[in-house]
């Protein structure tokens, strides 16, 4: 079987657009570097090694030309390929370090390690060994800014070596560094060497190159010279290429990604901040306001259910006709007993209101007058407190007697007086007040449903109203009968006794239904607005988002020149924009809450909290950092490794 060179290069050529006008950096390069060699390419700057440099290190791609990797040719390999060619074959030195400045030493050194999946105690004792062999054993948790020059390069050394590094890309080493400095590298370089590593290095300085074996020199992107050097030959193994193919580094990956996300958003914490602004605004406008949407929808609901969910109003007029009511006289109580034989009918009463002047000493209040039956406190469920309702005899004889409702009594005496006994008058009839009712609260409405007084029906008709006919009937239907089939029976005895659809009858459930539903249409409507302010922080996620790809280009350069998938830096970038919703969405739900709960102690308003409107607002707050966060992640993945690396 054929052995195919480890790196091989034929008639490679690259072409750079400069102002509109093509520029041609390197021109029909062959060349052709076995395993296990020192090689160093030298040329004066902008001679084209450095480009030649990358080409090899698969961060660029030749013009034309082909470029073979141990016979496999680099432009037949997709993005992850040749990201995985550089994190497990090719280890870089640069000139610059290229240090991660938020990272300590150890953890610089782990990151190529993270990409090729390595468990987390694994990387970190391999990291440790490497800097203590390159002599940083005691500089193991020091940034970048508190080393030296040299130090800074030994650690980007140990970082080059960590996959392996069959392959070690150095390009000026010690163009940074003072002459012991640089001779430290060097001497490190040669240790690599004899230890079996491939050894490419791009120098302009005849010193440095000396230490190579194979000198290569480039003039105006041409192949000049190869030459091989004397060397005194030391035995040593040649190093292999270590896979990490069988490796998923997905959990590796995932960690790396969270916890740049944390340092990232604890670097910039007031930005940070501001950005969770609209998240948190947001959550906590849907956690709030449906808790008070539910509260006012609770409310509605048991203040009409509280009058009974098994009556039948019947009402004067035609259905569907407007202010008929006012022009119909339909119910007598001629009407009374017959509505009452329907099969199904437990109990009957009429009503009748009117707005009135109450009066005692030189008290005067308007209340809702409300001529109506006995069967008045059983039918609705509303007993009197203090006193006694009148009764059937009373409804017989037109006494002028009355019960009050708890709003009507502390209002017409606010001095204690016990309103029993007393005699009120209702327009100019004098009346006895003989009970007062418990109280019932407001109407859906809003009316105050205790500032009301009730007299017999017969009464009211003939002293307060002026008429013998009804405004409505109110019917309770019998436990276990069919609202239907009654509200149908009602509806033929009507029209057989009028001859005429004079009238219209409402099912209290049907009330309730419609009253669900257009609470449930308030409701959704303030959810709705609050999601706009979801959007809205979405937007400022975005944009922050891109301004932090901006800020660390360079970055994401490092990151992909030293193993790092398209897939991993977009993972990278939408974690922090996930991260970012996530503790807004978290401190959404607590705001929310909380204010709710301020407004039911400061209004008074009833609020209620459920679970649905919790999780929908949290999860569309990790929604929003995903689809907003996508775009500037995609941006990051997209951008060209060669370029990210040139960005200050």
């Amino acid at each position: 079987m054929t052995a195919f060179p480890l790196l091989e290069l034929k008639t490679v050529s690259r072409t750079y657009m400069s102002g509109g006008e093509p520029m041609t950096v390197l021109k029909e390069v062959s060349l052709t570097i076995q395993n296990g060699e020192f090689v160093a390419i030298m040329g004066v700057s902008g001679s084209g090694k450095s480009t030649l440099m990358n080409i090899i290190g698969c961060l660029d791609k030749q013009s034309s030309g082909t470029y073979f990797i141990r016979g496999i040719e680099a432009a037949s390999l997709n993005n992850d390929a040749l990201a995985a060619l550089r994190r497990d074959t090719f280890g870089f030195i640069f000139q610059r370090y290229n240090l991660m400045s938020d990272l300590s030493a150890v953890e610089n050194v782990e990151v190529p390690s993270v990409y090729r999946g390595m468990p987390k105690t694994e990387r970190e004792e391999n990291a440790t060994n490497l800097l203590q062999e390159l002599g940083l054993g005691d500089r193991l948790q020091h940034h970048p800014n508190q080393l030296s020059g040299g130090q800074q390069q030994r650690v980007c050394i140990a970082r080059a070596l960590m996959n392996g590094g069959a392959v070690i890309l150095a390009d000026e080493p010690t163009g940074a560094l003072d002459s012991k400095g640089g001779k430290e590298v060097m001497a490190i370089l040669e240790k690599l060497h004899s230890q079996g590593h491939t050894i490419i290095l791009v120098t302009h300085d005849n010193n440095i190159a000396s230490y190579a074996h194979r000198i290569v020199r480039i003039t105006d992107g041409a192949v000049t010279s190869d030459e091989q050097q004397q060397k005194a030959e030391a035995s040593h193994q040649v190093k292999n290429e270590e896979t990490g193919k069988d490796v998923k580094p997905g959990a590796a990956v995932l960690g790396e990604a969270l916890k740049m996300a944390l340092r990232s958003l604890m670097h910039n914490r007031m930005r940070t901040a501001l950005t969770m602004l609209g998240i948190i605004i947001g959550v906590a406008s849907v956690v709030a306001l449906m808790a008070i949407g539910n509260g006012a929808k609770q409310d509605v609901l048991e203040r009409i259910q509280a009058m009974g969910t098994d009556l039948l109003t019947i009402e004067r007029g035609p259905p569907a006709v407007r202010a008929s009511g006012e022009i119909v006289t339909s119910f007598l109580p001629e009407d009374l007993p017959f509505i009452a034989s329907v099969p199904g009918v437990a109990m009957v009463i009429p009503e009748t209101e009117l707005s009135s002047l109450l009066r005692f000493g030189h008290q005067d209040l308007l209340v809702t007058a409300v001529g109506t039956g006995e069967d008045f406190p059983q039918l609705h469920d509303w007993q009197p407190q203090s006193g006694v309702f009148f009764s059937a005899e009373h409804v017989k004889r037109y006494s002028q007697v009355v019960t009050l409702g708890q709003t009507a009594a502390k209002n017409l005496f606010p001095n204690g007086t016990n309103p029993l006994g007393q005699y009120v008058l209702i327009g100019n009839a004098p009346f006895l007040v003989i009970g007062i009712l418990s109280s019932k609260g407001s109407t859906p409405r809003g009316d105050d449903l205790d500032n009301s007084v009730w007299l017999p029906y017969t009464t009211a008709g003939a002293r307060i109203f002026g008429q013998r006919f009804f405004k409505h009937i109110v019917v309770r239907v019998k436990p276990g009968a069919d609202m239907k089939m009654v509200q149908d029976g009602l509806h033929t005895l009507l029209i057989k006794r009028h001859g005429k659809e004079d009238f219209n009858i409402r099912n209290m459930a049907d009330t309730i239904a419609a009253a669900n539903e257009t609470q449930n249409t308030l409701t959704y409507l303030l959810a709705a607005i609050a999601v706009i302010s979801l959007v809205v922080g979405g937007i400022g996620v975005m944009n922050i988002m891109l301004v932090s790809v901006t800020e660390r280009t360079r970055e994401i350069g490092i990151r992909m020149a030293i193993g790092a998938r398209s897939f991993d830096v977009l993972f990278q970038f939408l974690t922090e924009a996930v991260m970012v919703c996530f503790i807004g969405g978290l401190a959404g739900v607590l705001v929310g809450i909380g204010g709710g709960l301020s407004v039911s102690a400061i209004a008074g308003w009833r609020v209620i909290f459920t679970i649905a409107p919790i999780a929908i607002a949290f999860t569309c707050a990790f929604l929003t950092g995903i689809i907003f966060g996508y775009l500037p992640a995609r941006k990051a993945a997209q951008l060209d490794p060669i370029e990210a690396l040139a960005r200050d």
